[in-house]
């Protein structure tokens, strides 16, 4: 289904843009600033790993950062290359529960609060990316994004103490490095505008990214390929940008995130044994 479903949507797309146009794009970019972005989503994607642990030591799976990261790098490559199978999420619960017994419901709860820790960030450098856009589609409505933030945060809080008080502890640490991991990735797409000689728009970009990051975890395609780009097709229709150069921001971008993916097809093949800190 997620291959039948990134398929039509890729299709759509290409008949709305200049598949050519996109090609060129691509083709002048400046190799120095794609290596940079490389390196800022593998920094991201560590930071990230980091964070999952905090919350798999508030359950005493007190793992190794070094051990979590191999899990993680295993579970971005069952997220991105197994559509349909056991997605990565999925997989390292199934690791988790199996080897430490912490419950179901634990390891699934702090699993999901990794996933909304990072849309949370992602909503928040959304809304300032919205106040700082010079467009009258937002300063009509600048105070939702202003009163959208301390908001968003307050009810995060509020499930974390609700209903997952055992993670109370380290709240501000996740959400510590959940704005690491998304500044990094903004500024990895700042080096694909710069690698595309793109010096206009700079904020109206950034917002579209992280839209059609919200739309990509929907698991209905390979990756999130194909919801992305059809979130900037329409973002830059919306917002008066170039469709063909935004769909090319949009491909670079998975392009690099399935290259740090693959990474982990070694651990897919001799799985990683996780290891716990010597107290």
């Amino acid at each position: 289904m997620k291959i039948g479903v990134s398929a039509a949507l890729i299709y759509f797309i290409f008949t709305k843009i200049d598949f050519k146009e996109v090609a060129n794009t691509l083709e002048k970019s400046n190799p120095f600033y794609l290596i940079l972005g490389v390196l800022l989503v593998a920094i991201s994607k560590v930071l990230a790993s980091f964070r999952l642990n905090l919350y798999f030591h508030q359950i005493d799976v007190k793992i190794t950062h070094l051990s979590n990261l191999k899990l993680y790098l295993l579970g971005m490559f069952y997220n991105l290359f197994l559509p349909g199978g056991i997605g990565g999420d999925a997989y390292k619960g199934y690791v988790i529960q199996k080897q430490y017994k912490s419950g179901t419901k634990k390891v699934v709860s702090v699993l999901l609060l990794d996933r909304l820790s990072g849309m949370l960030l992602i909503f928040i450098y959304a809304c300032i990316c919205a106040f700082l856009i010079n467009n009258p589609i937002f300063t009509e409505v600048i105070w939702i994004f202003i009163l959208g933030i301390p908001l968003s945060i307050g009810v995060f809080w509020f499930l974390h103490k609700r209903f997952f008080s055992y993670t109370l502890p380290i709240f501000w640490k996740s959400i510590g490095y959940s704005a690491l991991v998304q500044f990094s990735q903004l500024v990895c797409i700042l080096c694909v505008l710069k690698s595309l000689s793109i010096d206009l728009n700079i904020f109206e970009y950034l917002f579209v990214f992280l839209i059609s990051s919200i739309v990509s975890v929907v698991p209905l395609t390979i990756g999130g390929i194909g919801s992305r780009e059809i979130t900037f097709l329409y973002g830059a229709k919306w917002l008066g940008l170039e469709v063909n150069t935004s769909i090319g921001i949009s491909l670079t971008f998975f392009l690099i995130t399935a290259l740090i993916s693959f990474l982990g097809v070694f651990y897919h093949f001799k799985k990683p044994k996780l290891e716990v800190i010597e107290t």
